[in-house]
């Protein structure tokens, strides 16, 4: 028997979503090859470059605080979102315990 027409359509739209998965997983891994092998090391400035070049304790004490900052600045966001939402969270729990002792008062 021959195939129906609704098959055919299935099949060569099957065809074509395969298709633009294909092309679309190697642009992408193109796209990234490009990007990696186009990189280049980035400073943070050239005063700080030309600091950390020379090997005096000040430098030492410049690599720590570099390393602080950095790392309470990563930190920053995600304390913030967990502080609010934390608060939201006790915020909510606070107005369902409320809503519950008042729906409890009340004499059915």
């Amino acid at each position: 028997m021959a195939p129906s027409i609704n098959q055919l359509d299935h099949r060569s739209a099957s065809k074509r979503r395969k298709w633009l998965h294909t092309t679309l997983s190697w642009t992408a891994i193109f796209l990234l090859v490009t990007l990696v092998s186009l990189a280049e090391p980035a400073w943070a400035c050239p005063t700080c470059k030309e600091s950390l070049v020379h090997s005096d304790p000040d430098s030492a004490n410049l690599v720590r605080g570099y390393f602080w900052s950095i790392l309470f600045m990563m930190s920053m966001p995600f304390l913030i979102l967990g502080g609010l939402s934390t608060y939201f969270y006790y915020e909510v729990c606070k107005a369902r315990r409320l809503q519950a002792v008042s729906s409890a008062a009340l004499p059915s």
